[in-house]
């Protein structure tokens, strides 16, 4: 676990364009959004110099839940003009919409209370972790003279030691800060700040509650934005690794492409398209990555995902004999249960930093996206793997026509679905059968499309739509989310209200949790319905812009779209679709069973 970073470069730029959120591999600093006016010489306390921090960094909303440890902060974070706090309704959802504005923006924030507030966000901190997100989690923590007193204080287990909090976000962020003095604040908070920014991963800033508003030489007016120092790879390293691998894959006949999920931390999506133009192999994504690849690209084949799939890119992938996985990783989840039909020798894994060739060599120190663009200029082309596809590929079917007011199926509302697609929208799938489904649908360029694949935790959709929305209030965004999962974190449709949010919510409620029942089935797989338009009705009570509707048939379903794209177009929308217990997906199906082989698998003799 690191505790500091190597020093900063300090710099003063023309403008308040302050750091890139690609910062990564990046050789320049960019603003990762349009500038925002900073608060000049105003606030030289601690409080004003982090709100100025979020601010350069690009984070121009903030989410919060007030507990008295924090509120003072909060006074200072609403006092800059270039900030929002948002206020959700539990730290659950706070840490949740940081990460899904973290997918949109680059970087995160979420601000709560010490311990009570701290160890209700750890569990959407650690899927952040999971997922790459450099997230930065502020705690509000004790007065700054009860450190090291035996005083027992409120919000804690009732022990002298306040470092119950710490010790648990050790493990789940890359950096920890404890503020409880000003001499060294300026230091902790910047350092904290970068490091979330250079590992891709959350951090944690306790600040004590009597220092925000406290006055410091260190945090000056119109402090020096500070800068990251890019990576660099190790240029032999580089050289032979391309060598290697040129080599490698010039020899072979119908190799592949396949972009993973490590690709937006590399910040090598753009390196890997260039790299797919310049050989014209076939390319596909595995199930997270989906939305790092545009689906418009030429030698798209679709989504690897083993036995589940989109239909004949598995076939196209496990039959090269050379393929080069971008990013790549390979989980349970990934593999189908351990179950994908690759081998080591066959393959190329590029990770962020390091690259492996079959059963080796391997090389360190070499960057995903240098080793992609100058492999762009090694190769041959060959597009053997894409003919080969697009020979045996077969357009898919449509879904049986419905019978007049016949109950509505899945696959009749996901076909329905991808006609509301478009660059202005961008696609929420929530753990379950939404991820099967969405996989399935072909993202125009411009869609965003996210979901927690390695973390799958039940209800992220909901904070995570929330913050998305409000990172990107240009783009509609569309969630796909289960009765189950809504049951988890619905109260924060009630923030998504007050914020003047468009999103449309479909509640696909099928009376339980399918993708567990797919997996091992028992009474516990089943929940209570609830009236779930009733419920986000109340929640709404009058305020704000919400439409609700309860769908049963395709004709009520093409006409609840109608209005959510037409009359209801500047209002949140939120449709519930009732469907059967048992309509599910295929993949779902295939998926479950290879799922619970895999975790019924016995002890291994002793």
């Amino acid at each position: 676990m690191d505790t500091k970073i190597g020093s900063l470069d300090v710099v003063k730029p023309p403008c308040n364009d302050i750091v890139s959120c690609n910062h990564t591999n990046s050789t320049a600093i960019q603003p990762c959004v349009p500038s925002a006016p900073i608060n000049n010489c105003g606030d030289s306390t601690l409080g004003g110099h982090l709100a100025r921090r979020l601010v350069e960094v690009g984070v121009t909303d903030v989410f919060s839940v007030p507990g008295d440890f924090n509120l003072t902060l909060l006074d200072h974070l609403i006092a800059e003009p270039a900030l929002n706090v948002v206020g959700c309704c539990n730290e659950l959802n706070a840490g949740y919409a940081a990460d899904g504005y973290a997918r949109a923006r680059g970087v995160g924030a979420c601000v709560v209370t010490f311990t009570v507030g701290g160890l209700s966000v750890l569990n959407a901190i650690a899927g952040a972790y999971s997922e790459n997100l450099p997230l930065i989690c502020v705690v509000g923590g004790p007065n700054s003279n009860d450190y090291g007193t035996s005083r027992i204080l409120h919000h804690t287990i009732g022990l002298p030691d306040f470092s119950q909090e710490l010790r648990c976000f050790q493990t789940i962020t890359c950096f920890q800060a404890v503020v409880n003095n000003l001499e060294d604040a300026h230091e902790l908070i910047d350092t904290a700040i970068s490091t979330a920014l250079k590992e891709s991963k959350p951090v944690y800033i306790s600040i004590s509650c009597n220092l925000p508003g406290i006055h410091h030489p260190t945090f000056s007016c119109d402090p020096v934005p500070f800068s990251l120092s890019p990576r660099l790879s190790n240029k032999m390293g580089l050289e032979a690794a391309v060598e290697a691998a040129a080599e490698f894959l010039n020899k072979a006949v119908k190799p592949v492409l396949v972009g993973g999920p490590k690709l937006r931390v590399a910040a090598a999506g753009d390196a890997f398209v260039e790299l797919a133009d310049a050989c014209g192999y076939a390319l596909a994504v595995m199930p997270s990555a989906k939305g790092q690849v545009p689906e418009h690209h030429p030698h798209f084949i679709g989504t690897y995902w083993g036995a589940v799939s989109t239909a004949f890119c598995a076939e196209i992938v496990e039959s090269a004999d050379a393929y080069l996985f971008a990013g790549p990783i390979f989980n349970d989840y990934s593999s189908v249960g351990y179950s994908l039909l690759l081998k080591k020798e066959k393959a190329i894994i590029v990770q962020p930093d390091r690259v492996v060739i079959a059963n080796g060599p391997a090389f360190g120190c070499v960057l995903m996206k240098d080793f992609l663009k100058e492999l762009a200029k090694r190769l041959k082309h060959n597009n053997t793997a894409y003919e080969n596809y697009h020979r045996i590929f077969v357009p898919e079917g449509h879904p049986l026509k419905a019978a007049p007011k016949e109950p509505l199926r899945v696959n009749v509302l996901f076909q329905h679905i991808q006609k509301m697609l478009s660059g202005e929208t961008a696609v929420i799938a929530e753990t379950g059968d939404s991820w099967f489904n969405c996989q399935k649908l072909k993202l125009p360029k411009g869609c965003g499309y996210e979901f927690q694949m390695q973390y799958g935790s039940i209800g992220w959709s909901v904070g995570a739509t929330l913050g998305y929305a409000q990172a990107v209030p240009e783009k509609r965004v569309i969630a796909f989310i289960g009765d189950g999962s809504f049951q988890v974190t619905a109260q924060d449709v009630s923030t998504m209200l007050r914020s003047q949010q468009k999103t449309i919510i479909f509640l696909i409620n099928n009376g339980g949790y399918t993708i567990e029942v797919e997996i091992h089935d028992g009474p516990y797989n089943v929940i209570k319905n609830w009236n779930y338009t009733g419920l986000v009705d109340a929640i709404h009570n009058g305020e704000g812009k919400c439409w609700t509707a309860k769908v049963f048939c395709e004709e009520e379903l093409v006409e609840a779209i109608a209005t959510a794209t037409g009359p209801k177009k500047d209002s949140l929308c939120f449709i519930e679709v009732i469907v059967h217990k048992d309509d599910t997906s295929k993949e779902l199906l295939e998926w479950g069973s290879r799922v619970s082989a895999a975790n019924s698998r016995p002890p291994n003799p002793q």
